[in-house]
């Protein structure tokens, strides 16, 4: 692959993650690197294309100007990628997928694991954001498929995947521990810390169903925060399963007494004209294609 190309896709990378560590995770390379090859660019261009803080980077006007640019040619490059790897069969190519967290740590790993010793000569790029910033990267090309919860844009083709199962998560001494399940009316009142981003308001709307009215004392969309809040006393949570497997956290979980779960699926923009590799990488994904 030409420098330049690389130089490129770092510099977009850089753009949309707002930040050349997380920059740098989803090209699988180091932090350094991407800063090399953006200030390589900004030479060879004679151009200033970002400004970095400690908080991160921001495009300047220049770099506003041609981030469409430099996006539009790295999409032909793909698109030229993918046809030589279809002309050849599975010898190269790329595979991008936007994911959150706990699907990058404990569905992820194991998935390409198994598909490179099949396909060693794929490369991969995940994108690790939250839902809107993932349903966005699908919508743009930005990502060939991302993992979501349902419900997401009814134009995108998804594929089921599982139910993720919501869990009440208790600091290890708490009177409620000694419950084999915990009844909603449990929890009205107690301080409790709210797992919720922008419009995604799933524990919301959760409480709401079963009438639960805690104290809410926190709000944020990472999960870890919250476990570490809990298990330094500062109130109770609900967490989805998944994302409670392997913890650091001296916590208690224990199911909630009535249906709690969501859908998680697998989105892509157009299923029809995904590439082969994206293709034949989803032969490796645990797809349920009728929901229960």
């Amino acid at each position: 692959m030409d420098r330049n190309i690389e130089k490129y896709r770092a510099f977009v990378a850089a753009a949309d993650c707002g930040n050349v560590t997380r920059a740098a995770a989803s090209l699988s390379v180091s932090q350094s690197t991407v800063s090399k090859m953006i200030s390589d660019l900004e030479k060879e261009w004679d151009l200033t294309l970002m400004l970095r803080n400690r908080y991160g980077v921001k495009l300047t006007p220049d770099g506003e100007l041609l981030l469409p640019y430099v996006r539009h040619l790295l999409e032909d490059c793909e698109k030229l990628e993918e046809k030589v790897t279809d002309i050849r069969g599975l010898s190269s190519g790329i595979i991008r997928i936007g994911t959150f967290q706990s699907i990058a740590e404990h569905w992820m790993p194991k998935i390409i694991r198994s598909f490179h010793a099949d396909y060693p000569n794929i490369r991969y790029e995940l994108l690790m954001g939250d839902y809107d910033e993932i349903e966005n990267w699908i919508e743009q090309g930005r990502v060939d498929c991302g993992f979501l919860r349902l419900p997401t844009r009814p134009e995108f083709d998804t594929l089921f995947l599982t139910d993720d199962t919501y869990r009440v998560v208790l600091p290890k001494d708490h009177p409620l521990g000694r419950k084999s399940a915990i009844d909603p009316q449990d929890l009205n009142g107690l301080p409790f810390l709210l797992l919720e981003h922008g419009g995604r308001t799933e524990v919301s709307e959760l409480l709401e169903r079963y009438h639960i009215t805690p104290d809410v004392h926190f709000t944020t969309w990472d999960d870890y925060a919250i476990m570490a809040m809990v298990e330094s006393g500062q109130g109770v949570a609900i967490l989805p399963q998944l994302i409670l497997q392997r913890i650091p956290y001296d916590i208690l979980i224990r199911p909630l007494s009535v249906p709690a779960k969501s859908r998680i699926v697998l989105a892509m923009k157009n299923r029809k004209t995904i590439s082969k590799a994206m293709a034949k990488f989803l032969e490796y994904l645990p797809v349920r294609e009728k929901e229960d």
